[in-house]
């Protein structure tokens, strides 16, 4: 269940407790008249069944509610109510299969943000990853998956594609374009200090350590895994599952390969350097082509959920339109 704590000014209260109040997927439902002081109006407490959530939101925001209010998201981690239970039968389907589209919003839009965190941890898993490659180390390579934060700018940049924001688009692409050439210079200066202090061989190469050669080596399964771990860390995105996102970070090999672009250039290791491009380019573009075309499904089901729910008499009782829109 989500609940949703929504402030709205009085004259628009009465309906939008009327929508709630007339939506079967809706429980526990309460007003407290004028307790809200900015903006001066009421405020309105509900839970939703998490297959509901977004298109609820999508009726409160055509009641024009978060420009005149606001409306507050929360999941509920574990709640005892049988009106609860009904609600989630009423709506249908999954919980864990639903996409709270709002959510899935904010986690990303948080995650594309270019700052000084986002460029520590990426240097800082680009210089982990080159340790392991001078190394030959495949458990520092799987600590640099693991730090590395590349994956929050490429969902971002998933969602912009699907759902058209482009403002989440820019912000995204600017983390990358920025957050990369500073970890492969991080991995470059640090290489060439290994080499002038005598700590790794002069000749040098990413093909001498045949654990970790695979980083410049790309084959044929590089994008098919690569896809296979877009699709994964889309879900874990749209489902919360923090977990299979950690095991997606290290199923992808976008920061080692960054790393051993810096890496081979310090030790003019023209292939390598050239084998590390592409894998990270396979890399890039096997997860957006992924998380894309996952997004796209996941809107497909929610619009037509949302084109059933046009329907629902819980809008008639609001004020609002019930003819159903054909996308």
């Amino acid at each position: 269940m989500i609940h949703l704590r929504i402030v709205v000014p009085t004259p628009k209260s009465e309906r939008v407790v009327d929508l709630l109040g007339a939506t079967p997927s809706v429980s526990s439902l309460a007003r407290f008249a004028g307790a809200a002081l900015d903006p001066k109006g009421d405020v309105i407490l509900c839970d939703v069944a998490r297959e509901d959530a977004s298109v609820v939101i999508d009726d409160l925001r055509e009641l024009g509610v978060p420009s005149e209010g606001s409306i507050s998201i929360e999941e509920i981690d574990s709640q005892l109510s049988a009106a609860a239970e009904r609600a989630e039968r009423a709506a249908g389907g999954l919980a864990g299969d639903a996409v709270v589209w709002e959510e899935v919003q904010a986690r990303t839009s948080e995650a594309t943000e270019l700052n000084a965190n986002f460029l520590a941890f990426i240097v800082l898993a680009c210089l982990i990853a080159s340790v392991g490659l001078m190394l030959g180390q495949p458990i520092l390579i799987v600590g640099a998956m693991v730090v590395g934060p590349e994956f929050g700018p490429l969902a971002g940049l998933c969602v912009a594609v699907v759902q058209r924001r482009r403002e989440v688009g820019l912000r995204s692409l600017t983390a990358l374009a920025v957050g990369f050439p500073c970890g492969i210079t991080a991995a470059y200066l640090f290489g060439q200090l290994t080499k002038a202090t005598g700590l790794v061989d002069a000749g040098f190469k990413l093909t001498d350590n045949e654990l970790t050669s695979f980083v410049s080596n790309p084959n044929k399964f590089s994008f098919l895994v690569a896809l296979f771990a877009g699709i994964a860390g889309t879900l874990s995105l749209t489902s919360a599952k923090s977990g299979a996102l950690v095991g997606v970070l290290i199923s992808v090999t976008t920061i080692p390969a960054a790393a051993a672009i810096g890496v081979a250039a310090a030790y003019a290791d023209w292939p390598s350097w050239r084998g590390s491009m592409e894998q990270l380019m396979i890399n890039l573009g096997a997860i957006l082509i992924a998380g894309v075309l996952t997004l796209l499904l996941q809107n497909r089901v929610f619009e037509r959920r949302r084109s059933r729910h046009r329907g629902d008499f819980s809008r008639a009782a609001a004020g609002l339109s019930t003819e159903r829109r054909h996308r």
